[in-house]
Order: structure tokens, then sequence, then C-alpha cells
């Protein structure tokens, strides 16, 4: 996807597409000085804090962290065995994205309240005897010279960017106001911990803006700004210690500079995280938090099920797309896939491994073919007790081609479909297909979701519904097809699926709805992406 020319559109924008990134958060008085002092090496390597020059700047968006993101820093910052057992706040989806919703997002009470447990479950494994020497870095005698110090690392990592003079000395004011009361060093510095992880500017992703003096007038993303939307669009995560090092020292606007920081980042393992965290959001994976079956319906669904099937889709996506550099449209055509014990029980096919997961073909006279194919997809978007084409062939122009669908309106009679039960869907839907009200709506959903009945509620094969034989042939827009594997060439084969693509990352990275203004953008990119092999 040419991604050199695509970070940089991400972390390089004009003053009026920075603060299109700021919703329901207003940006502050551009006059507002933000002290900037260098970032600190994190836990990770040794070195000194650095004072560096402030530098004029003001807040020109809010992003609250997701739950992955929040974790991932977390670990980043204290070690992956920091164990984090909370449930977060629901996200907010907006024009497709999480990512997008987050920018409108606040917190709770309830929220600030689940918060705070974390924050105290996190600064007790920190300073608990079997960590604490290794993050601390210094003993408890050292006094104000150690708390500054822990504070210092802690907080260049924690929040982005290096802590001002006067956010350290609230810090530290919070350590001596304990300290003094308790006695205990160890006690204290975990309060001010506590506090430091319950700061917006931690929670939320603060990204601030500055004038760009190259171009007088215009504004750009300061150095830290563009080094965290850069760490976060392709590792889900903070910048590590070089990232942050270009960004103190301003290299990260030098496009040579930044061009090797993302060859560098891309060549990371890292990478995975960031594509799983994309199409978690895209893929609308939140929805599994409330997937239910009926039991009596479908006795092979259980929680084992739900969990290994997002679990395939995203291993299936990061193999294809970053371990193999594959084509990003035969995602639709592949029968490649990965399975585990309850999975294999759902695809009625033995389980060929003694490990807990394993790589697996479908044959060529599957009807298997495609994300469209795995349990995620087809249980996700169907109702409790039944499938839906009406709510998959929605999703799929959703999802995947960019295409919104209204929801149906408030006086339609539903009657009709719910009183007929003989027959297939594709009867008791044909009433809404020829219904003048409906067919505009449902030409567009129903066809693509017909297509897919031969898969049950569930994500189980069939052949018959009540008896009858399932029809899957399909007709959108004067192009026939038949079945799951004709309805994946077709997506296969649809432009409108690599422009959407290229739509959601850039809607994704930038934190901000699409626009009809960025339609030649987008043009310019999916024909980049095209030419590059629709390689990710």
């Amino acid at each position: 996807m040419q991604v050199r020319a695509f970070c940089a559109a991400m972390a390089v924008s004009a003053f009026a597409a920075v603060v299109a990134c700021t919703t329901s958060v207003p940006a502050s008085d551009p006059a507002a000085v933000v002290e900037a002092e260098a970032p600190v090496p994190v836990f990770a390597f040794a070195g000194d804090y650095e004072p560096y020059v402030p530098r004029s700047s003001f807040v020109a968006a809010y992003r609250r962290l997701t739950e992955s993101q929040y974790r991932h820093v977390i670990a980043s910052t204290f070690g992956e065995d920091i164990v984090i057992n909370a449930r977060f706040e629901p996200e907010r989806r907006e024009d497709g994205l999480q990512a997008v919703g987050s920018a409108q997002l606040s917190v709770t009470t309830t929220g600030l309240e689940q918060y705070l447990a974390v924050a105290r479950s996190v600064a007790d494994q920190v300073f608990d005897a079997k960590r604490r020497d290794g993050l601390v870095g210094c003993a408890a005698a050292a006094g104000e010279a150690c708390a500054e110090t822990f504070l210092k690392r802690a907080g260049v990592q924690l929040f982005r960017r290096p802590l001002s003079a006067e956010e350290i000395a609230g810090f530290k004011a919070v350590w001596k106001d304990a300290a003094d009361k308790s006695g205990d060093f160890d006690k204290a510095l975990g309060l001010s911990l506590v506090s430091m992880l319950m700061s917006p500017e931690f929670l939320f992703r603060v990204e601030r803006a500055e004038a760009d003096p190259a171009k007088p007038g215009a504004y750009r993303l300061d150095g830290y700004a563009k080094a965290m939307r850069l760490s976060f669009l392709l590792w889900d995560a903070a910048p590590d210690a070089e990232l942050a090092a270009v960004a103190r020292s301003g290299a990260i606007h030098d496009p040579g500079v930044l061009a090797a920081q993302v060859d560098r980042m891309l060549a990371s393992p890292r990478t995975a995280d960031g594509v799983r965290a994309f199409f978690t959001d895209m893929l609308q994976f939140e929805t599994f938090d409330t997937l239910s079956k009926d039991a009596a319906t479908y006795p092979n669904f259980s929680q084992a099920v739900a969990d290994g099937a997002r679990e395939e889709t995203l291993k299936f996506l990061v193999d294809h797309l970053v371990v193999r550099g594959g084509d990003y449209r035969d995602i639709f055509t592949s029968r490649d896939t990965f399975l585990n014990r309850a999975l294999a029980s759902v695809y009625d096919v033995p389980y060929p491994s003694a490990e807990p997961w394993t790589q697996f073909s479908f044959p060529e006279n599957s009807e298997r073919a495609g994300v469209l194919t795995q349990v995620t997809f087809l249980s996700l978007f169907a109702h409790p007790g039944s499938s839906s084409p009406t709510i998959r062939g929605v999703k799929l122009n959703e999802i995947f081609m960019c295409l919104a669908i209204p929801q149906p309106p408030p006086d339609v009679d539903f009657s009709k479909v719910q009183a007929l039960e003989k027959g297939t869907v594709r009867t008791r839907l044909i009433d809404h297909m020829t219904n003048p009200g409906c067919s505009s709506c449902h030409l567009l959903s129903d066809p693509p979701g017909l297509a897919l009945e031969r898969f049950d509620g569930l994500g189980q094969h069939r052949t018959t519904e009540n008896g009858a034989p399932i029809d899957v042939s399909a007709d959108i827009g004067g192009k026939k097809f038949s079945g799951s594997t004709g309805l994946g060439q077709y997506m296969h084969d649809n432009p409108l699926v690599p422009s959407c693509l290229v739509r959601r990352v850039q809607s994704y990275g930038a934190g901000r709805a699409y626009d009809r203004s960025e339609a030649k953008q987008v043009e310019a990119r999916t024909a980049a992406f095209a030419a590059d092999g629709y390689k990710w």
C-alpha cells in the first residue's frame, strides 16, 4: 500500500486536518505553550534524562486509549507479565470504526472506578518484591532522587512524551506527602504511579500541533504526536526508544528519516499486533462480547468456539498479509486457515495435530473459502437461533465495501416474514426483495447473504432448511454467481473492496471520519495499492 507515503500522510497533517481530528473535545488556545523536555530512556535500556528546549504547541485532538492499546503500553513499560484483569468501558463506533469513535469518548464515573482498580493493581505488581528492583532501578534509601528518576522514566513511556517540570513536581508531591505520612517509600511511590495512570495524559492519546517552520502560517503535528500516531497505527503501542529519540530531536519531520522509521517498524514482529488491532476494529469483533446462541439449536456453540473463531480470523489475516505478503483480495478466496479442536467440530473436519493450533486447508470441492465462510463472520452476523441473509449482507457491504445500508423504517411490516415457518429463508425474503418500499435496500443486502445460506447461524454447513434444498444463487446488479465461492470471487474482483480498505486505514490512522474531500486522495492511494499488488 506504499506504506511510506501512507504513514507519512497519517503523521504529517496540515492544521485543518489536525483540527479535524478533534470532535467533542475543543482544541486549546494555539498560543498556549506546552513545556517539553527530552524523552528519557524507558525501562528496557539505560541513559540519563536530558532537558530539552520548550516548544510552543497546542492540543489538537484527544483519543481515548483502546483496551488493547492500554494493555500494550503497560506491557512495554513494565513487562509482559503484568496482569490486567478488568473489563473496560465500551468503545464507540463511528463511520465504521471504533478508532474514529474514540475521539468522541470521555470517561464515565463507572469507568473511572474501573481505571482506578486497574491502576492500583498495576502499581501493586510493579512494586512487588519480585519486580521492584528491576523496574524501579534504585534503592529507597536514595529518597527523592530515586523517586524522581522512576517517575521520569515511567512518565515518558506512559505519556508517550517527556513530562514537564510542573508534571514531575506534581507527581513528586504525591509521593512526598504519602511518604511523610506512612514512612513507606514504595507504597508512596506506588500512589504516584496510580495518579500517573489516572491522568488524562495517559488514558487519552493527546495529539499536539505546532507551527510548521517550512510553511509560514501552517501547522503540523509535533514530533511526539507524529511518533505516537505512527506507532499506534503500525504497532498498536507507544513509540519505542528509537522512535522517541527521533521525535525528540525533530528529525522525524525529515521525510527520509520518517521513511526509515516506517521501514524499521514494518520489519518488526510487532507489526502483527498492529494488524490484529486494525482488523479487530474493522471486523467489529467487539460483537463477540455479547455473542450468544440458542443451546438447543446449536449445541456445538461454546465460549471456546467463540474465542477460537476470533483467533482463527486474526491468525489467518496476519499469516496471509504479513507473513506471506499476500494479495489482500485473496482473503475472500483462500482455502487456508488455522484451526483448534473446538473449531474443527464446527467445521466437521478431523483435527490433524496434537498442538493447540494448526494450519489447515479446505479441499477444492469445499464451500469453505475466505473470511466470509469462517465461523467469525457467519456466527457474529446471524440471529441466536437462525441465520440471517439480510444481516450478513448488510455487514458485508458495510465492512468490506464501505456501503452503509439504512435501517428499516419503523413502520415496516415483518408479519409476512415471521408468519412463514416452512421453506427456505429465500422464500421468506422474496416479499422484501420485490416490494417497492423495501427493494432498494434488500436488493443490495440480501443476495450476498443468500449466497451464504448453506451455513447456519453458527457457521456449520448444511444443504437444506426445513427439509427444502437451499438455493444459493445470487444476482447483484446483473452480476450472477452461486454460493460462497462465487461470492468470494465477486468480492475479490470488486474494486470497492480495496478502495474501502484504504479508506478504513486512513480513518483508523488519523482518528477521524472519512470526508468526501478526501476522495481524490483515497483514489490515488488505491491506485498505488493496486500497482503494488494489493500488498498490505
